[in-house]
């Protein structure tokens, strides 16, 4: 696998370049991808999508979502700019959890044959989304997002609780500590609002989000998710800490995993020692995921700098081969051209 120094070496030669490109919306009106003209285009913070009437796999006429990762950052609801290699890192980690989970949690993704696991470009039927974020916590880590465990544990110590009650669980303020194991593995689901908030089942149901039952399979499945990943990564040497998922509703009717799944922006991932402990330095887990990033923002509006972003690109490839334990190959083609040649790839084998 590739050293510590080898990526430095990687990401300071190429990273400008594969950082370079136009936007899905510019690549359809230079006419580079005229069979998606007309179609629908939605930007996100690190994706953007491409739906439409004219888009529909031919064998079943299911709708298709063709979703294209970028290198944008976001923390604390910011874009803070661009990471080299973070799309085709982020990809590769999502394609390798994917076969871990599929028999359990589904998918909305179409098997294209040549597809590269690190594609960019993901094409998925176009879902009906349960607007939830379905968040799982094995671990009380310290963050600094507002819907995080840590920080209602914080509130509830300076007010002087001793009781907190967090999505739906009743948790004793005193036995929980920063970074300690939690006493069982808790579901604690969020809205995906403007500014998304941390809720319990009930709300979900009493709100009309979802049904009982539709929660309770959602609940499950990822439970179950959860317990293949974590003895996966145990082989590894690391532990599944905490992890958010997405879900939706397909055209049979089946609730399946929508958007990426434990990927390290959706998913913290800790080291362990050779006794099967938290590996720590200065005090802190060793982690492999994004709050390594929100760690380096100090004001609301900053934006990496380029020896910030290197910093962070680096440590993603080192996280995903810990992950994977595969050697993370780029491809150093210039990104409109990887785009180009994955959608016309993946048009020719569903239209």
């Amino acid at each position: 696998m590739l050293n510590k120094q080898e990526i430095r070496e990687l990401v300071a030669a190429h990273g400008a370049a594969v950082n370079e490109g136009r936007p899905i919306r510019q690549l359809i009106e230079d006419g580079d991808l005229s069979r998606l003209r007309g179609c629908t285009v939605l930007e996100g913070k690190v994706s953007d999508s491409v739906f439409g009437d004219g888009l529909r796999a031919a064998s079943s006429g299911n709708p298709i979502r063709l979703m294209f990762r970028n290198n944008r950052i976001s923390t604390h609801d910011v874009n803070r700019g661009a990471i080299p290699f973070k799309d085709q890192v982020l990809a590769f980690n999502h394609d390798h959890m994917l076969r871990l989970v599929k028999a359990v949690l589904g998918t909305s993704q179409f098997e294209v044959e040549g597809l590269s696991p690190a594609s960019t470009v993901i094409p998925a039927e176009n879902l009906d989304l349960v607007k939830l974020e379905n968040v799982l916590r094995l671990y009380m880590a310290e963050s600094s997002t507002s819907t995080s465990l840590y920080q209602h544990w914080l509130a509830a110590k300076e007010e002087g609780q001793s009781v907190l009650q967090y999505a739906g669980h009743n948790l004793a303020v005193a036995e929980l500590e920063p970074n300690g194991r939690l006493p069982y593995l808790m579901d604690t689901p969020s809205t995906k609002e403007a500014v998304d908030r941390t809720i319990d089942a009930g709300y979900l149901i009493e709100s009309g989000i979802c049904t009982e039952g539709q929660y309770a399979q959602i609940r499950n499945s990822s439970l179950m998710g959860f317990g293949l990943v974590s003895h996966h990564l145990a082989r590894k040497g690391m532990v599944l800490v905490d992890t958010k998922t997405e879900h939706g509703i397909n055209a049979d009717g089946r609730i399946v995993a929508a958007d990426e799944l434990y990927t390290m922006d959706s998913s913290r991932f800790w080291k362990l020692d050779d006794h099967g402990d938290l590996l720590t330095r200065n005090g802190k887990p060793v982690s492999f995921s994004k709050e390594f990033a929100r760690g380096m923002v100090k004001e609301k509006g900053q934006q990496f700098s380029e020896e910030e972003a290197e910093q962070i690109a680096i440590r993603y490839i080192q996280g995903l081969q810990h992950i994977t334990g595969e050697t993370f190959a780029p491809d150093l083609r210039p990104r409109d051209q990887r785009i180009v040649d994955s959608t016309n790839l993946i048009l020719d084998a569903l239209l």
